[in-house]
């Protein structure tokens, strides 16, 4: 990092821990749009497009934010009350251990119960990591850009966990089956049996990834300097949810968490609406056709499931691709930018008109294949750039650096001992609460009949356009009052 001091080796294992966090937040939430309609059709026989798919979809986001939302802010407030570490360690280990068991769901409500608990943890482990990583790092240039390039890792969390589902459609048929371990069959029964494991199950499994290194590496990690030191000198005083609306602090709480609100809003309401939207394009059902063509019934619908999955691999790696590139961009410029309003607009400025057009693109069922070619890279055997898969790249773009911005804004307007309840209420209460039930709301939006669309595919495009201009709108707005830092040292 230029023109700053280096890191230490204490500060490089902070950062690498930080970014494995970052990353995996982002992988167990990612997880579930690409599992969802496996899980519910093998789960609960439920199909696209009807309203109990629509029920259940919406729970298994609705109810995980909620209740992330809640103990996310009283994981602030812990954060603040017995230190950064020891929070992000545990949070780390529940969302893990939790993706995990979750996949030996046997019913819809084990598989609801379990991803609650994931959420939880990943809710908590942000707001920990960002106030541990501003705290650890005194020279404001270095902070920005530490704060930044760890961030940018969410979107590498992201990537991965489209490349790993890619992978494990392709060689789900060399992979062990799957039994619930013999102590808990007594409780919870065995795995429905199937020809081959279902993909949706491996992938939740893989989030257990993310507790190996920190296992590893727990013993090493320092506590925050400046938290740990107001504690031992007993100036630390109590964090308070009342005082985040003291008048000092309201208007940046208030703004905060309704601008978070909107920017998962969009994430959730459009970008995460993807594997609803992909099997309606005129190509996926050509390849579909293609790769059923003579095949008996049981066979065809195995090969249609993975060749649509293989797709929408596909397609997420490319909106991840554009969030890591938002992000990085997000992180080279936040120390150049005095102001944090003007910041912020270069995205979503641009955002209002490019991800409601790419949805509208996605609502006509059309695809360009501009150039296609084989890759010696595992999980993209097969690359294609398109016409759509550039615009969600665009749209992930624009949409996914906002996430980055607030994880280098929320430190500066909050004082230590109200730096993880602040962070949280804005992140938890505002993002994962209110932003993430959008995917439920486009869901519901897309059963109304007066949205346009021939297919469920198509209308579940179209009312992600609508949600993606409202809530982009709505940020451009609030953006007028979001309040500036005063200075680049963090408030005491």
């Amino acid at each position: 990092m230029a023109n700053s001091r280096r890191l230490t080796p204490i500060q490089w294992l902070v950062c690498i821990i930080a970014a494995i966090g970052f990353a995996f937040d982002i992988y167990e939430l990612l997880m579930l749009p690409l599992v969802v309609g496996p899980a519910l059709q093998e789960l609960g026989g439920l199909t696209r497009g009807t309203p109990e798919f629509a029920r259940w979809f919406g729970l298994l986001f609705y109810v995980p934010a909620i209740c992330g939302g809640i103990f996310g802010l009283l994981g602030g407030y812990l954060t603040d009350r017995f230190g950064r570490r020891r929070v992000l360690t545990w949070s780390i280990l529940l969302y893990a251990f939790s993706a995990f068991a979750a996949g030996f769901s046997t019913n819809l409500w084990m598989l609801l119960i379990l991803r609650t608990t994931t959420f939880i943890g990943v809710c908590v482990e942000f707001v920990a990591a960002v106030a541990w990583l501003a705290e650890l790092f005194d020279e404001p240039g270095q902070r920005e850009r530490v704060l930044g390039y760890t961030q940018a890792f969410s979107s590498f969390g992201g990537l991965l966990v489209a490349v790993v589902n890619g992978l494990i459609v392709q060689h789900i048929a060399s992979l062990p089956a799957l039994s619930m371990p013999g102590f808990l069959q007594p409780f919870l029964g065995n795995l429905p049996a199937a020809a081959q494991p279902p993909v949706w199950r491996y992938t939740l499994m893989s989030g257990l990834i993310p507790a190996i290194p920190l296992i590893v590496i727990r013993p090493f990690l320092p506590e925050s300097p400046k938290w740990a030191a107001k504690r031992l000198a007993g100036t630390l005083r109590r964090p308070s949810i009342g005082e985040l609306f003291s008048p000092e602090l309201r208007r940046t709480t208030i703004v905060t968490t309704l601008m978070f609100a909107c920017s998962y809003g969009v994430a959730f309401g459009a970008i995460q609406q993807l594997p609803q939207i992909i099997p309606g394009l005129d190509t996926v059902k050509a390849k579909v056709q293609e790769a059923t063509a003579g095949k008996p019934e049981a066979a065809a619908k195995a090969l249609a499931g993975k060749t649509t999955q293989e797709i929408i691999a596909n397609y997420t790696k490319a909106q991840e691709t554009g969030g890591l590139l938002g992000r990085f961009a997000l992180a080279m410029m936040v120390a150049h930018f005095a102001s944090r309003r003007k910041l912020i607009r270069y995205f979503l400025l641009p955002g209002l008109i490019v991800v409601p057009l790419v949805f509208w693109a996605f609502a006509r069922g059309h695809e360009t294949v501009f150039f296609s070619t084989t890759l010696s890279i595992p999980g993209f055997h097969s690359f294609s750039i398109t016409l759509l898969g550039l615009g969600i790249m665009l749209a992930g773009f624009f949409t996914v650096a906002q996430f980055s911005f607030w994880g280098n804004y929320l430190p500066h307007v909050y004082p230590v001992h109200l730096r993880g309840t602040g962070e949280s209420c804005a992140a938890n209460i505002g993002g994962r609460m209110f932003g993430t039930p959008f995917a439920f709301i486009t869901q519901e939006l897309a059963l109304v009949p007066f949205i346009a669309g021939a297919t469920p595919s198509s209308k579940t495009a179209i009312a992600a356009a609508v949600i993606a201009f409202a809530l982009y709108l709505a940020n451009i707005v609030l953006s007028a009052w979001l309040p500036e830092p005063q200075h680049d040292a963090l408030p005491e």
